[in-house]
């Protein structure tokens, strides 16, 4: 008797993107399922008179009940036929479902719930438009660069003088809001604000006239889009107890100092070196952007169906990447919650919920384009992030020859680096063609025959782990 025969299976969708499953199971088949349940239940429990699962079903029955028999019987059918029900069905599920519950047992009712898989309709995706208008950086963007160049390898001594433009000054900063506790924190008195400027631009400027020992409270309205959501609106008295002030010497800008950074062997090399690299973190910031608004446009004309099972699971990674960012500080999360006065459940809602939204359906639109368009991974690009990836944990003082695990751990390792570039080199194919689509030079991908990309890196990783200096 087959599936079909013995099971009858009723679809209904529902609004949170799942589908409930109402299964008719043939009474002969359920006799099948409690006739394997009291043999289960004699086997592991004593029956007087019978040998471990020996005894016979209405022996069983009698002994342990009814009930015992039949929920132990709806536990065998599920772990057996769910994947047939599935199947049968006709759905594509985004996680696992549950026994909602047991509507009759004559003749037998099941019922379960099951999360559907994320769905989305670009829309007239190709449609879009947005014109890419990065500048690049002109000559004073450079010198500002090589004027902080000098500032890190500048010499410092304490002065007992007050703070002036030029200086380094070691504070203390408290507040009622935790976000703006500071200490020991160091800054640099710049005659420029600059966006990088903590807690906010001009704010070392505002300490000049002060010496060592000397105390300000400072009041800041920080404007409606802030970027941190407690501190957006808000009007705020920090209280600065100036610690130390160091005087600056600069450096001479000469050959002497392209040697001392690395850079090169000239002056010339040195500006070279720094022009590329402010050009490369100016572009990369637009591209944040100017990717991200593009995204949101895309989805304008979108549609994506998700059970909120992917919302939670993406909290989950959300709060990895804290906890792992909280490590680095030696702080876990249920301190960072105490700091922050809120607790775990507050904080997903409030912070992690709207952010794992954004990252959610993003990936969702990514995956769909390089579904559409066909993009594949080509080896070269594999190859190249998986290398950079490499050089990137070597310089960061990682040792593979000493990884965990021996061999076991460096194979680990590697798949994960492989995937990892692998999937950084996939978003970045469907962001370029994204891009492409919204500046009107769109070009389809030519066909290829697919190539096990991630594979090769793994296997190349584990043959070069034997000299993992090289």
């Amino acid at each position: 008797m087959s599936l079909e025969e013995t099971l009858n299976i009723e679809k209904q969708y529902q609004e949170d993107h799942s589908v409930k499953l109402i299964v008719d199971v043939d009474q002969e088949k359920m006799n099948i399922y409690k006739r394997r349940a009291a043999t289960k239940i004699s086997s592991r429990s004593k029956v007087p008179g019978f040998r471990p699962g020996k005894a016979p079903y209405e022996i069983v029955v009698r002994t342990v009940g009814e009930a015992a028999v039949t929920e132990q019987a709806v536990d065998l059918l599920i772990d057996a036929e769910y994947s047939n029900i599935l199947k049968d069905a006709d759905i594509n599920p985004g996680a696992t479902g549950t026994l909602e519950s047991v509507e009759s047992i004559d003749p037998p009712k099941l019922i379960f719930r099951v999360p559907l898989a994320p769905e989305v309709n670009l829309g007239d995706y190709h449609s879009v438009r947005m014109p890419y208008e990065w500048v690049t950086p002109g000559e004073k963007d450079v010198e500002d660069a090589l004027e902080e160049l000098r500032q890190r390898y500048a010499a410092t001594e304490n002065v007992d003088r007050p703070i002036d433009v030029g200086d380094y000054v070691l504070v203390d900063v408290k507040s009622e809001t935790t976000e703006l506790n500071r200490t020991g924190f160091a800054t640099f008195v710049r005659s420029e604000d600059r966006d990088t400027e903590w807690p906010y631009n001009g704010f070392a400027k505002e300490l000049t006239g002060l010496k060592a020992g000397e105390n300000k409270t400072i009041q800041h309205t920080f404007p409606e889009d802030w970027e941190v959501d407690a501190l957006k609106g808000k009007s705020v008295e920090i209280e600065v107890a100036i610690k130390t002030v160091r005087g600056v010497t600069l450096p001479d800008l000469d050959d002497e100092l392209a040697k001392m950074t690395g850079a090169g062997e000239t002056l010339e090399a040195l500006k070279e070196a720094i022009k590329t690299d402010v050009e490369k973190r100016s572009q990369d910031s637009y591209d944040d952007k100017y990717f991200v608004d593009l995204i949101e446009k895309v989805k304008e004309g979108a549609t994506i169906k998700y059970h909120e099972h992917a919302i939670e699971h993406e909290n989950e990674h959300v709060l990895s990447d804290l906890s792992n960012r909280l490590a680095q500080q030696s702080m876990d999360l249920e301190t960072y919650f105490k700091i922050r006065e809120t607790t775990r459940e507050k904080f997903i809602a409030e912070e992690v919920a709207p952010v794992s939204k954004k990252r959610l359906e993003r990936g969702l639109l990514l995956d769909e384009i390089v579904r559409k368009e066909k993009i594949q991974i080509d080896n070269a690009s594999l190859e190249a992030e998986y290398n950079e990836t490499l050089m990137g944990l070597a310089q960061q003082g990682m040792d593979f020859s000493k990884m965990p695990g021996g061999k076991k751990g460096q194979k680990q390792l590697s798949e994960a680096i492989a995937m990892e570039s692998a999937s950084r080199v996939m978003t970045r194919k469907a962001l370029d063609m994204l891009k492409a689509i919204a500046m009107g030079e769109y070009k389809p991908v030519e066909e290829t025959p697919m190539i096990d990309a991630v594979k090769t890196e793994i296997d190349s990783a584990e043959s070069e782990q034997e000299t993992p200096s090289e």
